[in-house]
């Protein structure tokens, strides 16, 4: 099960595998205050395409469509495939650091993971 969670939202026995998926750590919260398995930046959008992007929800559509095709060719590859199979054995809960809960990259890589593995996603 891949669930996502703001990182600004308690961390909770249920998570399981905690994993950041920004490049960027998030404002104000100390490092132990998350209580993560695993900072994933190499499976975050570039600098670039998140710039560019600027969590504008009119720019989500063609967001996601570039994140993945960067998720299906960059360095994030090998990371993903592992979330993947950890999905696949117990709950994966991808943390994140954006305000909008429906527009981020971490909704797009919560897809992907669940594509990957057959299943429809779950609602956030």
């Amino acid at each position: 099960m891949v669930r996502i969670k703001r990182a600004y939202d308690e961390a909770a026995r249920g998570d399981g595998y905690r994993v950041l998926v920004d490049r960027l750590w998030p404002r104000g919260i100390a490092k132990a205050a998350l209580r993560l398995d695993l900072w994933a930046k190499d499976v975050a959008p570039s600098p670039e395409l998140r710039r560019w992007f600027g969590h504008d929800p009119a720019r989500f559509r063609a967001f996601a469509r570039r994140y993945l095709a960067e998720l299906r060719t960059g360095p994030g590859r090998a990371v993903l495939d592992d979330l993947a199979r950890r999905a696949a054995r117990g709950t994966v809960t991808l943390v994140y650091g954006a305000r909008d809960q429906e527009h981020n990259g971490a909704v797009v890589l919560r897809e992907a993971l669940e594509e990957r593995r057959g299943v429809a996603p779950e609602a956030p």
